[in-house]
């Protein structure tokens, strides 16, 4: 597929796949998210039209995917070649609901567009030269359309930025044995009504692949800090 016809070809692919042909109204106005990470969101979860900033840790962009492709809604990754779909899995995301546009080179505006008309939400990597203009006129387009955009790494304007601040690993012991899962602590600030920041600790990954919110301490095998 020639580059020219990329964004259309994108366009007429995703128009129907998820039923934003809908009137919004007819539509969830909040997409669900993990129990472990909805009280990061003072909407309870992934609001149609806003934008979320993801920094940190892809394995918390993954995760936020994770419920409502589960549920039903459409996702697509945008400008991720390295994205581990095994892990994706893992993590609970519904893969066959998930689209991938790894590399799209000088279309990666007018490609989250179209999908932004016709997928329920859009993770997206422009890199650290993309213009401020045209990730604001992004923002606006997920607005009007109902969409959830989820940029990793800094965003102008986002409505709430997440930050996962990664912690240690436990399962080694005295030099052998498997890494089985890791805390993170998750930091969110925003605009408006998330204003006020607040923060989570979670297993992400839990030892099954999983996310779980931190319960009751058990008994443990030392952690160890990992550089990465």
């Amino acid at each position: 597929m020639s580059a020219p016809v990329l964004a259309p070809a994108v366009s007429r692919m995703v128009r129907v796949a998820s039923g934003l042909d809908e009137a919004p109204a007819d539509r969830a106005r909040v997409l669900p998210v993990h129990a472990g990470l909805a009280e990061l969101f003072p909407w309870g979860g992934l609001r149609r039209g806003s934008t979320v900033a993801i920094r940190g840790a892809t394995s918390l962009l993954l995760a936020l995917l994770a419920e409502s492709t589960a549920a039903g809604s459409w996702a697509a990754v945008v400008g991720m070649p390295n994205l581990g779909v095994l892990v994706a899995a893992e993590l609970g995301v519904a893969v066959d609901r998930l689209a991938l546009v790894p590399k799209p080179a000088s279309q990666f505006g007018p490609v989250v567009a179209a999908l932004l008309d016709g997928l329920d939400l859009v993770a997206v990597a422009p890199g650290e030269r993309f213009p401020e203009a045209q990730a604001r006129r992004l923002s606006a387009r997920a607005r009007h359309r109902g969409a959830v955009l989820l940029p990793f790494g800094p965003w102008p304007g986002a409505d709430l930025e997440l930050t996962c601040e990664p912690g240690g690993w436990t399962g080694p012991g005295r030099g052998d044995g498997h890494l089985r899962d890791r805390t993170v602590t998750i930091h969110a600030r925003g605009r408006g009504s998330a204003a006020r920041p607040t923060r989570t600790s979670l297993l992400l990954p839990a030892a099954d692949g999983s996310i779980q919110p931190m319960g009751t301490p058990e008994p443990r095998e030392p952690r160890i800090s990992l550089v990465g």
